[in-house]
């Protein structure tokens, strides 16, 4: 497992920011090895796992609807994502439900290559997390359980009480268990390997692979290693591990010192075969290596830095994924955020600016088309209240959010909207955000139609909200409050009746100017006791609904917002009460009571 050399694709910078997905399964240079668990037929081929919806979620802030993580695993696939870890599924029947709604579907979509993710869950060597993750992800064509325990001192001593002796035996009967649920594919993660004695290191290792498993990751838990120090454990892993030269070696390194991305790196290069990330590097404290850093540097700087690695990753999907799932976390992307901050391709100083004008190679390493941005000075169409639904639709499709029926109706409505109220024209983040709104009101129960509202020094806040339920029956009523939102969502909970505490409320101007849209992003709780989530670590929160809403008024944003949120508690509800019911006739099925006869 060196570094090889693999075929040859895009040197140097203009070459490789010209090159459209080098090495990746759209890139039409290379077809990604048939997947084998334990083996990678070409040794310059690196395995990309993402685990955005287990690690990511556990970002201070990060809820994910089950709606929403499908919708990411999709996007994820779709970009050519080697495993995807759904989540850790005992932590909650929600997160069970996730999980195991992604393995039967994502992980049953081949796409026009022939090729399905990975699947995998997580679970800690307890066998009650075991079988939990096994149920989860076994109706996937490939899933993949990934099973985990601390091997560092301070870790085994202080979070464990356990002794080393202890921490092995458990290491092996978990992964013989794993085995014994008919799972092939198995990985092996000592936590905090970072921190841990290597010679211990290669002891568990050893007995993990002789008990079957097939991929061993060696996680930097609290990113304390420098570079050139996590690239000689890989390789120290890889010399001293009996029956290392038979599984595939990962990283998962967090961001605790900045230092993921390059962690990351310096362990594929010392023989690393698979790298865990996140998209966005979001994830606990400060976060996991970013996958866009990851693929970009291997794509722009694997074949003459690197050694010839190269990932399946089609990058055109790169920007699409990074605002989907800035969307539905929550988590805002810096504006200096390397590959997908917003600055990240814009340029202000004259003598930068003089030499894009002459040649854009000048100051970019890489076109943003190679991640799926399109310029909107160089798009040609400028987008107004006389624009057609042709032009709306190829506009979204070129900013990677191909729309059809309803979907394309509803956003071409608010669209023609917008641009009756805007005198500059709708620009490319105008459009992001209708799409945002549109997104998340997908399996709408309640529907905003009008709003006023009334505020100022002269009075109190009042607001008036018409509002369509499931019945299709539209209500109308009104509410006094602190403030103008305040009032809003008085109105909007009488009128649903299922009231809830909001715990997050964030405005952004989405463009420049008086008539700009705002864009709105409301957190609520539900006021009842709500079921917990558990995290890898052990700590429990509850669960968390986030809505977006977009309008030229502010109130009227946040309101729209707010139901959005509402929505998503409702469906959840809705959701957990039938598996309830699921759960119940099965027991009452086992248990021989007749059912219910049919009137």
């Amino acid at each position: 497992w060196g570094p090889g050399r693999a075929a040859a694709g895009a040197t140097g910078a203009a070459g490789a920011a010209g090159a459209a997905g080098a090495g990746g399964v759209g890139g039409g240079q290379r077809r990604r090895p048939e997947y084998v668990p334990g083996q990678i037929s070409d040794p310059g081929y690196v395995r990309i796992f993402d685990t955005t919806l287990r690690d990511g979620e556990q970002s201070p802030g990060a809820t994910l609807t089950s709606q929403e993580k499908l919708a990411i695993a999709r996007q994820l696939a779709k970009m050519g994502v080697d495993i995807i870890e759904a989540g850790f599924p005992i932590a909650s029947r929600d997160d069970f439900a996730a999980v195991s709604q992604i393995a039967r579907l994502v992980g049953n979509e081949t796409d026009e290559h022939g090729w399905t993710p990975v699947i995998c869950g997580l679970s800690r060597t307890k066998f009650d997390d075991i079988d939990r993750a096994w149920e989860a992800v076994k109706e996937a064509r490939n899933p993949r359980v990934h099973t985990f325990i601390a091997t560092s001192e301070i870790h085994m001593q202080q979070k464990l009480r356990m002794t080393p002796d202890e921490v092995v035996a458990s290491a092996v009967k978990a992964v013989e268990h794993i085995r014994g649920l008919g799972c092939s594919d198995i990985e092996f993660s000592p936590e905090d390997a970072g921190r841990s004695d290597p010679v211990f290191l290669y002891r568990i290792l050893a007995e993990v692979i002789k008990a079957g498993a097939t991929t061993l990751n060696i996680p930097d838990t609290t990113g304390w290693n420098m570079p050139s120090e996590f690239g000689a454990l890989i390789a120290k892993i890889r010399d001293n591990t009996p029956g290392a030269d038979g599984v595939v070696i990962s990283t998962h390194c967090q961001n605790d010192l900045g230092l993921s991305t390059a962690n990351s790196l310096a362990g594929a290069v010392g023989g690393a075969r698979q790298l865990e990330c996140t998209i966005n590097g979001i994830g606990e404290r400060a976060g996991n290596a970013s996958l866009e850093e990851i693929v970009m540097a291997i794509k722009l700087r694997g074949e003459d830095q690197l050694g010839g690695l190269w990932t399946g990753i089609e990058t055109t999907h790169i920007a699409p994924t990074s605002r989907m799932v800035s969307e539905f976390s929550g988590m805002v992307v810096q504006p200096h955020k390397a590959i997908v901050g917003a600055n990240a391709f814009a340029h202000e100083s004259g003598i930068h600016q003089d030499g894009m004008l002459k040649s854009k190679d000048t100051y970019e390493i890489m076109s943003p088309e190679t991640i799926g941005l399109v310029r909107q000075d160089d798009a040609g169409i400028v987008l107004g209240k006389h624009s057609g639904r042709h032009a709306v639709r190829t506009r979204l499709e070129e900013m990677g959010y191909p729309l059809e029926g309803t979907a394309l109706d509803s956003i071409f409505e608010r669209f023609k909207d917008l641009a009756d109220k805007k005198k500059g024209g709708v620009v490319d983040s105008d459009l992001e955000a209708l799409v945002t709104e549109g997104r998340g009101n997908e399996g709408a129960v309640w529907e905003v139609l009008d709003a006023q509202i009334v505020c100022g020094t002269m009075g109190l806040p009042t607001a008036t909200v018409k509002m369509r339920g499931p019945d299709m029956v539209p209500r109308v009523a009104s509410a006094v409050g602190t403030g103008p939102v305040d009032a809003a969502t008085k109105a909007v909970d009488s009128i649903v009746g299922l009231p809830a505490e909001l715990t997050d409320y964030r405005v952004n101007g989405v463009t420049e100017g008086i008539d700009a849209l705002a864009q709105t992003r409301i957190v609520i709780a539900p006021l009842q006791d709500s079921e917990a989530t558990m995290t890898s670590q052990g700590r429990r929160r509850l669960q968390e609904y986030s809505g977006v809403g977009s309008h030229s008024d502010i109130v009227v944003s946040s309101t729209r917002a707010y139901v959005s949120a509402l929505n998503k508690l409702i469906n959840a509800l809705k959701l957990r009460q039938e598996a309830e019911r699921s759960a119940a006739a099965e027991e009452e099925e086992a248990a021989g009571v007749p059912a219910p006869a049919a009137n």
